[in-house]
């Protein structure tokens, strides 16, 4: 399929349907492989099926609202009263609010339940991913290092949060997306707590491990998101993808997750059954980012951006892609920012459909170096069918690949970012990346700013040029940041190449005939779900 039809396609799947028929009340079915729950806790939750029950149990000073992607992008306050009173050099932040909200056990919603949630993320108990954005608060140090238990730029007063910063922070309002309300009392457990009191329209009422979740109505709920059902009953016995939507389809689940791959078998016959985009099946495009870092602190490719240019020209990204799922799965991308992404333009800086090999060969020639790129990669089928995709790629311009497989718990410690390939004598290391809320810093900044070396700057990418146009992009607002967002995407992706996009995530979704009030983001929102 040309790009062309793959783009009319996927506009013509982003539709989503409301069923006329739709009620409220019945219990959803869900069906889930028990391994891809990482933890219920919202300090730890991150992988898709664990973000797809916490979030109709959450409550968040800032959110975006439950619709689709087309319409659900725009920032708006949720339990806080209004968008906060921000100091002139974006260091301080002050929400007020709203009174109305309890957690699942009556308790009324304070401004602690945020402070805490924040501390949370810090505890050296939890280590929690989300610290890398949380560290940016006074007093953040000490509490990684165990030296105190709240943050003392966290000030919480009755309805009022007050929030203290190191550094200028523009973005902070939709960083606060990352952060449930949490009961000031939930204690920073190691394993998590999955069934702690929630503010959302729902809570986690039961959780057996590998066995099943039960998630029921909140109901002293006092905000206005959606919730139709009344619960939800998760199955986490399945052990196949296969299985999950064979039973989606037989109707005796409503909905599951499964990779996307898994949806693209030809004897399934998704499209044609349902059709895209009618009633059962969606694609949406989605976030998450597939491609290959390039150390730039190793020989090969330190100050050597020639090379790097070239390897992007030679790259088959259509080939790599139909070994990671086709077209369910991917759409192809030469650049660093999602285009449902603010700030997002197509740049155009490499081809997508098929390498251009005369412009490669020209930008090595003398920049080969050893001519010799180790390569590490995750021990997955998919994954070294890719890498074997690109040695055979980057062998026409001279450059011998490596491929060194990794075991994917070595590689993804815990399941979560970041990997251990940061810390290897690699070349080329296989780089994928969700963005953690909707802003281009979430993926641009934490790329390249040589400040993120050691932890999500996984090339090691140091350039005081790009950290100055960087860190001025940052302590921008409104449209002026994402203009300026926008250029460094194309810019640090042309001059600089310092990794190899390949592709964004499609996200297909497979529901019940008794499913209405499809909501996609790019999943299901499982909180707008209604049954027919």
């Amino acid at each position: 399929m040309t790009l062309a039809l793959a783009s009319c396609v996927l506009a013509a799947v982003t539709t989503t349907a409301l069923g006329s028929d739709s009620r409220s009340g019945g219990i959803a079915r869900i069906v889930l492989e028990s391994g891809d729950i990482d933890s219920l806790d919202p300090a730890l939750s991150y992988t898709e099926a664990s973000g797809a029950l916490v979030e109709p149990t959450c409550a968040r000073l800032m959110a975006y609202p439950d619709k689709s992607l087309s319409s659900g992008l725009r920032l708006q306050p949720e339990v806080a009263a209004g968008f906060p009173r921000v100091s002139r050099d974006y260091k301080t932040y002050t929400f007020r609010l709203r009174p109305g909200f309890r957690f699942s056990d009556g308790t009324p919603v304070l401004a602690d339940a945020f402070a805490h949630a924040i501390d949370r993320t810090l505890s050296p108990a939890l280590q929690s991913l989300l610290a890398q954005y949380t560290q940016n608060i006074v007093g953040a140090n000490r509490v990684l290092a165990g030296k105190s238990r709240t943050a003392s730029g966290l000030v919480a007063r009755g309805l009022t949060l007050v929030v203290h910063l190191k550094r200028p922070a523009p973005d902070f309002p939709a960083q606060t997306t990352m952060f449930c309300a949490v009961s000031p009392s939930l204690p920073p457990d190691p394993e998590g707590i999955p069934d702690g009191p929630a503010a959302g329209p729902y809570y986690v009422a039961e959780y057996r491990p590998r066995e099943k979740v039960v998630l029921k109505r909140n109901p002293y709920y006092g905000g206005t998101r959606p919730h139709h059902v009344d619960g939800f009953d998760v199955d986490l016995r399945p052990t196949a993808y296969g299985e999950i939507l064979d039973r989606i389809e037989r109707n005796e689940a409503d909905w599951g997750w499964a990779v996307a791959a898994s949806y693209a078998d030809p004897g399934r016959r998704l499209s044609a059954k349902y059709g895209i985009g009618r009633s059962r099946f969606f694609i949406t495009p989605g976030f998450d980012f597939y491609g290959f870092v390039l150390n730039s602190s190793r020989p090969l490719f330190r100050d050597n951006p020639r090379l790097r240019q070239a390897v992007n020209f030679a790259v088959d990204r259509t080939a790599i892609r139909e070994v990671t799922g086709g077209l369910f799965a991917t759409e192809p991308t030469d650049q660093y920012l999602a285009r449902l992404m603010p700030g997002y333009r197509d740049a155009r800086v490499y081809p997508l459909e098929k390498p251009d090999l005369r412009r490669a060969r020209a930008l090595a020639r003398g920049h080969l170096r050893s001519g010799v790129a180790v390569m590490y990669i995750p021990a997955r089928a998919d994954h070294i069918a890719a890498a074997q995709r690109l040695e055979v790629e980057l062998a026409k311009i001279g450059l011998r690949v490596r491929i060194e497989p990794i075991p994917k718990s070595a590689y993804f410690p815990h399941g979560r970012r970041p990997a251990l390939a940061q810390t290897g004598p690699y070349d080329i290391g296989f780089q994928p990346w969700g963005p953690d809320y909707l802003d281009p810093y979430s993926v641009l900044n934490l790329f390249f700013d040589s400040q993120f070396i050691g932890g999500t700057n996984w090339g090691r990418f140091d350039s005081p040029e790009y950290n100055r146009l960087l860190r001025n992009a940052a302590s921008l607002k409104g449209g002026a940041r994402y203009a300026a967002y926008g250029d460094l995407d194309g810019k640090i992706a042309r001059d600089a190449a310092p990794m190899i996009p390949v592709s964004f995530s499609r996200s297909p979704t497979l529901v019940s005939n008794r499913v209405g009030c499809i909501v996609l983001r790019p999943q299901l929102d499982l909180a707008a779900m209604c049954l027919r």
